[in-house]
């Protein structure tokens, strides 16, 4: 019999602790515990397996991050029925982004339980880590559990408990802003480039290209000048883990 038949066998296991803890996360007893321990690894904690892949959390990490998007993406798509297709992607960009994952992450206390090299990081790991483990944990839920289950732990205790839809439908984000403020952090140029000199004849939209440095983050176009700025900036933020 499985401990989640019998959550009372977790008292006998040599993982308690994990047990107890992931039950008050999860709200569930898992059935397989070592999925969940492979979802807190950090690759620089891990080693190569014989198959050549490492033993971390990055596979599950990948799986994960598909989860999340799917379900976010059916519950912004019945919750603004009467909404366009690119006011539901603004919506999905703000609820799956990195530092959206990253603060659930330490919500959730995620962050007590991620294994990583501290000689590598010190005293100060990448918030990155912590928004990986959560997508990871994810990941380990639906292989663990099925899709339904993992859904319903995104609705339920994530979305409903941890997101505030109102500042994700009201909040701008001055992405711009981030991106020359990481610029002057970094001592990094940044710059913004107009393909066209003003709207092309065409299509009446700016073409508006980023650079830090010489490598090119990204290109936008809008009507907007100012719009098309913002929305290749996001696109950085999201490469840069802003």
């Amino acid at each position: 019999m499985s401990i989640f038949k019998n959550p009372s066998r977790a008292y006998f296991s040599p993982e308690k602790k994990l047990f107890e803890s992931l039950y008050n996360i999860l709200g569930f007893y898992p059935k397989n515990i070592a999925l969940y321990k492979l979802a807190f690894r950090h690759s620089s904690a891990s080693q190569k397996l014989e198959s050549g892949i490492k033993d971390s959390n990055e596979r599950l990490e990948f799986l994960g991050d598909s989860v999340i998007g799917a379900v976010i993406a059916e519950y912004i798509f019945k919750k603004f029925p009467f909404k366009d297709e690119g006011f539901l992607t603004k919506i999905r960009s703000r609820m799956v982004s990195r530092a959206q994952h990253n603060k659930i992450a330490f919500k959730l206390g995620l962050n007590n339980f991620i294994e990583a090299n501290n000689q590598r990081f010190g005293t100060s790991k990448p918030n990155s880590i912590y928004g990986d483990a959560y997508e990871a944990l994810i990941g380990a839920v639906y292989i663990d559990k099925g899709y339904e289950v993992a859904q319903k732990f995104i609705l339920k205790r994530i979305i409903n408990i941890h997101i505030d839809m109102d500042e994700m439908e009201t909040k701008d984000i001055d992405f711009k802003s981030k991106v020359i403020e990481w610029g002057q952090k970094e001592k990094k140029e940044v710059k913004f480039e107009i393909a066209a000199d003003g709207p092309t004849s065409d299509d009446k939209q700016y073409e508006i290209k980023l650079f830090l440095g010489n490598e090119l983050m990204g290109t936008a176009q809008h009507v907007s000048k100012k719009r098309a700025e913002q929305m290749v900036s996001e696109q950085a933020c999201i490469v840069l883990e802003l």
